[in-house]
């Protein structure tokens, strides 16, 4: 496969490609952007827009972007996440009539869309909004403060509308797709609908192997609560002998410092390119959560580095346990410090099993190439453009 010269050319249909919001350039925005590069006579549509004028030019390609009016609205880059109904109504505004193809791109709202019986909808599902389902009552429980009993009633009457909301536009779609086979499981349970499985793009192509390998434990991620990286700083404490490097930033970090030994150092924010040097040099990537996919894994095995990570989420399909042919990492089955010792020490005893070569060719499995391919396959077998 050579770059963007696939066995089907790029669909000249014209698409409509709506996005829950584009705060910022993560993981869902670089799954857009491919969507533009599948579809390049597309406009966006998207409830918010805070991006820079040269972050927006790498996630649109330049193709026309609308946001809704909620965009305008005073300071709201402060307060949108509260706005969680008044997204509903602004993406059920979005005009995408003259479209022949309308692709939603959806961990929250984006999905619900009103298409015509002449639209072939197409829902690239990263996961149904969590903090409506199955983590409703652990989101609502967290909220704090002394107005915390009406801030919580407040929440549980607005989640149950959504839900609602929610459950009725998935018979809207015509096609899920889901980014793993973790979420499709995820929406057969909330939509009752099936799903195609097309993992999401990884930048292969920038997470190469190079530079000699230090005898030092990498981990990187921003610092919040499912990502248990105080659990792992935690787990090095009681291995003084390895070396455990932290990368990232975020509302954890004074329970990472605090938590931190010797062995450990803590480097808070760093910039791709030296995230990218680190998982190249790391004796082993080690990660505790448990994720929808999970594109730093991904990252880390594209440079050749061996993965300790979950059995669970997304990991269990991106990452191949000692054991089996080809291993490109160790798995654990439990968010405990227990359990990840028990795969380090694993590691430490039997890592030699895993070869650099194999880690990359696992992690090509889930290239941005590949992405576009499969899509552009759906694209054609289900709307016939």
């Amino acid at each position: 496969m050579r770059g963007d010269d696939l066995a089907l050319p790029p669909v000249s249909a014209r698409a409509a490609i709506v996005h829950d919001w584009l705060p910022l350039v993560g993981g869902a925005e670089r799954v857009l952007a491919d969507m533009v590069r599948v579809c390049p006579n597309s406009e966006i549509f998207t409830t918010f827009d805070f991006l820079s004028e040269a972050e927006r030019a790498e996630v649109s390609l330049g193709v026309p972007v609308h946001a809704s009016g909620l965009n305008r609205l005073p300071m709201v880059q402060r307060y949108y996440r509260n706005l969680l109904m008044g997204c509903t109504r602004a993406v059920e505004g979005f005009d995408v009539t003259g479209h022949d193809v309308v692709l939603s791109s959806s961990a929250a709202f984006a999905k619900g869309v009103i298409t015509s019986p002449e639209q072939m909808h197409i829902g690239y599902v990263h996961s149904p909004a969590r903090y409506a389902w199955d983590l409703s009552h652990a989101y609502i429980g967290a909220m704090g403060g002394v107005a915390a009993p009406l801030k919580r009633a407040i929440a549980r009457r607005m989640m149950h509308r959504f839900r609602m909301w929610d459950a009725r536009t998935a018979a809207g779609v015509d096609t899920f797709v889901a980014n793993s086979a973790f979420i499709a499981k995820r929406i057969k349970k909330v939509y009752r609908r099936e799903a195609v499985v097309i993992h999401p793009p990884v930048d292969t192509a920038a997470f190469t192997m190079g530079g000699a390998r230090e005898d030092v434990y990498v981990t990187a991620s921003r610092m919040v609560p499912y990502k248990n990286i105080p659990m792992i700083v935690a787990a090095f404490a009681e291995r003084p002998h390895l070396k455990l490097r932290v990368l990232g930033d975020g509302p954890d970090m004074a329970l990472v410092r605090k938590l931190a030994g010797p062995n450990v150092e803590v480097c808070g924010y760093v910039d791709a390119e030296r995230m990218r040097a680190e998982m190249q040099r790391a004796k082993a990537f080690v990660f505790a959560a448990k994720e929808d996919f999970g594109i730093v894994p991904v990252e880390a095995q594209a440079c050749g580095t061996p993965v300790i990570c979950l059995d669970a989420g997304g990991t269990a399909e991106t990452v191949r346990p000692l054991g089996e042919t080809a291993p490109t990492g160790v798995w654990f089955s439990e968010q405990t410090r227990e359990a990840l010792l028990g795969a380090v020490d694993m590691f430490e005893a039997e890592g030699n099993a895993i070869r650099a070569e194999d880690c990359r060719a696992n992690a090509l499995r889930f290239s941005a190439e590949r992405f576009r391919e499969e899509l552009r396959g759906l694209i054609y077998e289900v709307a016939g453009v």
